[in-house]
């Protein structure tokens, strides 16, 4: 049996379809300007990709900022128990998920059996979220893909100071008129996005080892410094795409609804 999940997002929409225990296809796209549109785009792309039709799907659950404009969905899941349940589904010994996205950040604590027992959330400041790094890869002239390797070459990373973004913006661009590189810079940046999150996890005692999920997590220079910064082993989802994790607990979800029947 196939059950579906849809994950729209700020910025992206994610779909994912399982077969009972496997990922049988995945989807995403950018969100755009109509969720209703974007949702059903990128789950018609993964039903085209595991060759069924919208009928073969027992159950199909939504999540996501956009989870209540999703036509097609059965039911509604928070971003966080998706999370929660897709980090432990990919590494059952999992204690806690740290997910960085487009606009937000959340740090959850699990249970033995994936089931959330605490959380906390920051979507009020882009400072620690995807946004971030967005704003300041424009300031530097970079693409976003670029940061990682852009900071993997620093030789002494740079310390920024500044809570907010414009006032970062601002400070990056002062260490660079100083001479200082942009590989140092970009390092610099990494470890203050890093510490504004790790500071969120610290306020629910998270313990190792941590999931890290959401589209920040590709990026291996934030996954290491928040690493280092927390001083917990961070461990990547097992063989899943991190930013499908939102899509792939709503998927698990609707497996669930569908066993109770």
């Amino acid at each position: 049996m196939f059950y579906g999940g849809c994950d729209v997002g700020s910025r992206t929409a994610k779909a994912v379809i399982i077969n009972e225990d496997k990922i049988a296809s995945s989807a995403l796209l950018d969100t755009g300007s109509s969720p209703e549109v974007v949702a059903g785009n990128v789950m018609d792309t993964a039903l085209s990709e595991a060759g069924i039709c919208m009928e073969d799907l027992s159950r199909i659950v939504g999540t996501g900022y956009g989870r209540r404009r999703i036509p097609f969905a059965h039911a509604m899941e928070s971003e966080i128990s998706c999370h929660g349940l897709a980090a432990w589904w990919s590494n059952p010994s999992a204690r806690a998920v740290i997910d960085i996205g487009g606009q937000d950040a959340k740090a959850i604590r699990l249970s033995p059996d994936g089931g959330v027992i605490r959380y906390m959330y920051n979507d009020k400041c882009a400072s620690g979220t995807g946004r971030f790094l967005e704003i300041m890869a424009e300031a530097l002239g970079l693409p976003l893909s670029a940061l990682e390797e852009t900071g993997d070459k620093a030789v002494k990373r740079c310390v920024l100071s500044s809570q907010c973004v414009i006032f970062a913006e601002t400070e990056v661009i002062s260490l660079l008129n100083a001479g200082r590189s942009i590989p140092d810079v970009v390092a610099g940046l990494h470890f203050a996005l890093a510490g504004r999150v790790a500071a969120l996890a610290r306020g629910i005692g998270v313990e190792a080892p941590v999931v890290m999920t959401g589209g920040v997590a590709k990026n291996k220079g934030v996954f290491k410094a928040l690493s280092e910064t927390l001083g917990l082993e961070l461990v990547s989802m097992s063989g899943v795409d991190p930013q499908l994790a939102g899509a792939l607990g709503a998927a698990l979800k609707a497996r669930e609804y569908a066993n109770r029947c």
